[in-house]
This record gives structure tokens, sequence and C-alpha cells, in this order.
């Protein structure tokens, strides 16, 4: 593509520059208005500049990447309605065996669940859950919040659905749900457990330490516990057998007794005599009202009258009654697990068609409209909760890339690049790798993937088709565990980082050294190695 005029080179690239500005600080002092905002802001200018035409714009717009991510915003917002996401969280927590062993499932269940739920929903979701099972294990938050953020990224490289950017691949691609996650798929498996690994080696010393203090301080409760058991418990052994009363009264019993044995005889046979009376009485008393209560029966069966509540109840029903409120509470609880059920079936049915390589906007979509429908309520509360400020920021980014692109100056940094970038070769793969990952941090990954997909792609199927495809995974892989380079370089990880700061009476504050500490050595390796195994596939 040639170059446009410089005029409009100058007017796109000012706009792009704004947008990109906001889009990775958005809280800059001069214009604090937010990603949003800001990419509305982009794209009103490169109309205003004239950059691209008013229907240049609303053609940019990708609506499928926006059903696709609308169907899916909302079959999570019902998926943590039905619990899922708590009973995530109490299997991170359930016998855990001390720091290593939650850091493992931490990364393990962060990673399959953003690969199916989306990243971001996951990291939303669990980030609170990590820093109470820390907290309540008495172990540093830092090293779990790196875990659940740098897993979630790896983890939702595995399907088209994990992340924004693989949703855009997807949609352009035309790749097949099974094929993206087939070619994908050993790539993630492995990065998760190089991440396990890096995360262990990194913090051994600090989760060994805790582990320590923490057994120690168990040991500790254990044997205050035991000290409150035994005082609790020893005070009242059998005291009506040693207190001096009933002992005294006992000894002059028994002196009484062998005194006179005489009235002993007389008592003890008087005792025997009342004793038979008494059986006697009572089973007289049992039969009679045992007949009564026959012929209360056959009253009741001959002539269809109640029998009154007092009795009808003991007779009829015994001990098994149960009131009206215990038979709705009953039925509630049943109808709460059978709506649950069908929560997950759908999810599982929407799962399986995109795997049957149906559309999967309008799966997406249909799986939404499925859940609303099966909830028989206003759906309003759980529509509200759909992140429509990310569904604008979408459509301002369309526009706002598109017209840089309209520009020229992306195609001609492309062309530059293209000779040495070739997938058909170890060393074009690693520059490749080396320029999304540099881009997928300073301009984001998803405008990334907008900027370079159709180029990479293009160039990729000059060599051939399956060449293509590769380019496409290649691409999806490196923009998303690109994300783990940086604090700034993923959206997952800036939700870890603020749901972490906002955390009510147990924050914590993740600084950007922090994570650009163990992010750099990470990424580089786990993305080699995923390299390795997708153009090996």
């Amino acid at each position: 593509m040639a170059l446009a005029p410089t005029t409009k080179i100058a007017l796109g690239s000012v706009a792009f520059a704004i947008f990109w500005i906001l889009a990775v600080f958005p809280a800059v002092s001069f214009l604090p208005i937010g990603r949003t905002a800001g990419s509305l802001l982009g794209a009103m200018l490169m109309v205003l500049f004239r950059v691209i035409t008013p229907d240049e714009a609303y053609s940019a717009i990708d609506l499928p990447i926006l059903g696709l991510l609308f169907g899916t915003m909302v079959v999570s917002v019902f998926l943590e309605k039905a619990d899922m996401f708590k009973y995530l969280g109490k299997l991170l927590s359930w016998k855990s065996r001390g720091g290593k062993d939650l850091m493992c499932r931490i990364c393990i269940v962060s990673a399959i669940s953003s690969a199916l739920f989306t990243n971001d929903t996951c990291c939303v979701v669990l980030t609170e859950f990590v820093l109470k099972v820390a907290r309540q294990n008495n172990l540093p938050p830092q090293p779990f919040l790196l875990a659940l953020a740098s897993s979630a990224n790896i983890g939702s490289s595995a399907t088209p659905i994990g992340n924004p950017q693989n949703l855009v691949i997807a949609v352009q691609s035309g790749i097949s749900f099974g094929r993206f996650l087939l070619g994908i798929l050993p790539a993630m498996l492995v990065g998760v457990l190089v991440n396990i690994i890096i995360l262990l080696c990194h913090f051994w010393k600090l989760l060994s330490t805790e582990k320590d203090e923490e057994a120690a301080s168990d040991v500790a409760e254990l044997v205050v516990e035991d000290d409150v058991s035994s005082h609790r418990f020893s005070p009242a052994t059998m005291s009506h057998l040693t207190s001096p009363n009933n002992q005294e009264q006992h000894n002059s019993g028994s002196d009484a007794i062998i005194r006179s044995p005489s009235l002993h005889k007389e008592t003890l046979r008087n005792r025997i005599v009342s004793t038979e009376h008494d059986i006697q009485s009572i089973a007289s008393g049992e039969l009679d009202s045992a007949r009564v209560s026959c012929d209360s029966k056959d009253e009741v069966t001959q002539q269809g009258e109640e029998v009154p509540s007092s009795i009808g109840r003991s007779v009829i029903e015994g001990d098994n009654f149960v009131s009206p409120q215990e038979k709705e509470a009953s039925t509630e609880r049943w109808k709460n697990v059978l709506w649950k059920a069908c929560v997950y079936l759908v999810t599982l049915g929407m799962l399986v068609a995109l795997l049957m390589g149906l559309d999967m906007s309008w799966t997406a979509i249909t799986a939404a409209l499925a859940l609303v429908v099966l909830d028989f309520k206003d759906a309003r509360p759980c529509l509200e909760k759909v992140s429509y400020s990310l569904l604008i920021f979408f459509c301002g980014m369309f526009i706002t890339v598109d017209g840089f692109n309209k520009t020229g100056t992306p195609s001609a940094l492309w062309d530059f690049m293209e000779p040495h970038a070739q997938v058909d070769s170890a060393a074009g793969i690693a520059i490749l790798a080396l320029v999304i990952l540099f881009l997928s941090n300073v301009a984001s990954n998803v405008p990334t993937v907008l900027l370079l997909g159709a180029r990479v792609a293009a160039s990729a199927a000059k060599i051939s088709a399956a060449e293509e495809t590769k380019a496409w995974l290649i691409l999806a892989w490196v923009s998303t565990v690109a994300g783990n380079l940086t604090l700034l370089g993923s959206a997952a990880n800036l939700i870890v980082c603020e749901q972490a700061r906002r955390a009510q009476s147990f924050g914590y504050n993740l600084s950007f050294f922090t994570h650009l500490r163990f992010g750099v050595p990470s990424t580089l390796v786990i993305t080699a190695i995923g390299l390795l195994l997708i153009t090996a596939y």
C-alpha cells in the first residue's frame, strides 16, 4: 500500500498517538478521560481530520467480533451467578499442603478457566479469592498474584474465546475453533508447566520460610486447642458420683440396710408387688389406647372424616412431618440446583458447537440468550454486568486502527521488515516474534494484531496455506504471552493489580518493577518453547 499524502499521514499519526497514550496510560494528568473515551476520541479525530470517511468508519467496526465478545461476557455473567467461580475459589484452598501446592493450583485453575471464560473475567473474579487464601495461610500475596495473572495470559492463548486478540484472529483468519485449539494447546500446557517451575524457583525461599512459620503457628494453635480442650472437660468428669453429699447418703443407706435385714426383705417384697401392679396397669392402658387408635382409623376410613391434627400427625405421619416452610425451602433448593445444571449444560453445549465449527459469534449469542430465557427473570440486572465500555472501546479502536492503516505507515514499516520475518525459517520466526513482543507492550496486543495480522498472513500465504495458518497461530501465541513481559502488557495484569490494591482489609500493591523482574525471563523462555511446539505441529 502506497503512502498517503503527508498531511494525511501527520494527522492520522496524531490521532493514533492520542489513542495510544490514553489506551496505555488512561489517567494522564493533561487528559484523564480513560481508555474508552480515548478510543472514541481517536476515532472521531480520524473522521474530523478526513483520514477516513464516516462510511469507512462504520464499516471498520467488526460486528462478528463484538457479537462474540458480548456473548461470552453474558455467559460469564451467568456462570458467575451459578457459583462456577466460587467453586473454583474453593478448589484453590481444598486440602492445601502449603504455599508451593497453592501456587501450582492457582496456575492450573487460572489457565483452564481463562481458556474457557476469558482471562479478564478469570482475573476479576479470582483475585480476591487468591488474596483471601494467601492471608488465611499466612503467605505473602505477591507470588500468587503473579501466578494468577501470568497463568491467565498463557492459558487464554489456547482458545479463540480466551482473550480479545484471539477473537480478532479467529474471525479474520477463519480458523476453526478445533484447529485453533489443537495448534496452540500443546504450547499452552508446556507454557503453564514452565511458568510454574519459574515461579517456584523465583519464590522458593520465600514460600519455604513462610511454610515453616505457618507449620510452627499451626502446631502452637494445636497445642493451645488441646490445652483448652483438656481444661474444658476435666472439671466435668461425672461430678454427681464423686460429690461428698452423695457419698454420705450412699454410705448411710448401706448401713441402714445392713443393720435391719428384715426391713430390707419387706421392702423388696413390696417393691416387687408394686412393680407387677404397674406393669399390668401399663399393659392394659396400652391396649386401650391401641383400641382407640384402631377405632379412630376405622372411623376415618368409613366416614371420610379428618382426624384432629394433634392425633393425625402422630398416628399417620409420625416423626416424618414436614412443615410447609421446609417443603418450600426444599423445592427452591432443587430449583436452584436444576438451574445451575442448565447453565453448565448450555455452556458445555456452546463449547461443543464451537468445536463443531459453527459460527462463533452467533453460537455465543445463542448461548447467552438461552441462559437469559432459562433464568425466566428480568434480564436487566445480568445484562447490566456486561462491560459495555469494553465494547465501545473496541468500536473506537477499530476505527482508529483502520484510519492509521489508511495512512500507509504500517504497510511501509512491514515492507521493510517482511524479508527478515518469514515464517518458513527459524531466524524469520525469531524476528517476527520480537516485533510482536515489542509492539504488544508498546501499542497493546489487540492493536498489534489489527495492524500486523492481515500483513503477516498475506506474506505467509505466498509460501503455502499451511504457513498462513501457522503465521496466525504464531501471532496469537506471541501477542498473548507478550502480556506477561510488563505490568502494562495485558489488561489481565492491570485487573489483578487494581483488584489487589482495592481489596478491603488485605489490599496489596503489585509494583511495575516487581512484575518486570519475573516477567522478562518468564516471557522470553515460554515464548521460545511455545514457538518450537507450534512450528513443529
